[in-house]
């Protein structure tokens, strides 16, 4: 069995905290190194292709991460609203932890090299289809339909990276709460009702 890569975790983890924190171009290949505690010709052997390849992936670490955190949460909360309130709170407090300097791994990266990188704008694309198919699935388990399901899985991402932007502007997890707040709203509005009309439907067919 061969032995398991000595720093190639390492770098991946060192570069997506990077790029969440000083963004994709500001942060070079030595600091990478540096950060992760590698020989810097190790990233060459692990990331042939260069920066790049190391953006994707750290993109889809970051993706990979989110995704597990999401579906944890999907388990404890009963509601898809419930989870996203929840997800929320954590994002406040590990923007806080970091005094905002910490953004979105994924979007910093994307924003400065998916137009010219298509293995990160690749790699972009699957986390974010990753973190709707989870919320989606909730969605769908509270009653929405699966068209439905994916139009606010994606309502509820888009707004998610917007609070996280505002945060770091702002300095403050108000941007978030605000999100959670809102969401929770949407996210509730028509699936209670939409159980009742099952209800009702399977009555009816049940006296018919």
């Amino acid at each position: 069995m061969p032995a398991p890569p000595k720093h190639r975790g390492a770098i991946v983890r060192a570069a997506a905290t990077l790029f969440r924190r000083n963004g994709y171009a500001a942060t070079g290949i030595n600091e990478i190194a540096e950060v992760a505690g590698a020989p810097k010709g190790s990233l060459y052997h692990y990331f042939p292709e260069g920066k790049d390849q190391i953006g994707e992936a750290a993109v889809r670490f970051a993706g990979k991460g989110v995704v597990v955190t999401l579906e944890k949460l999907e388990q404890e909360h009963r509601t898809a609203a419930a989870m996203m309130q929840a997800y929320c709170r954590l994002l406040v407090g590990w923007m806080a932890k970091s005094g905002f300097r910490d953004g979105c791994p994924i979007s910093t990266t994307l924003l400065e090299s998916a137009p010219q990188s298509e293995g990160i704008a690749l790699a972009g694309r699957e986390a974010f289809a990753n973190w709707r198919a989870v919320i989606a699935r909730a969605l769908v388990r509270d009653g929405f339909s699966k068209v439905e399901a994916r139009r606010l899985s994606t309502l509820a991402v888009s707004a998610l990276e917007g609070s996280l932007i505002l945060a770091r502007v702002e300095s403050s997890g108000e941007p978030i709460e605000h999100v959670a707040k809102s969401l929770a709203v949407v996210l509730r509005k028509d699936a209670p009702a939409r159980m009742r009309m099952a209800d009702a439907s399977t009555r009816r067919r049940a006296h018919g």
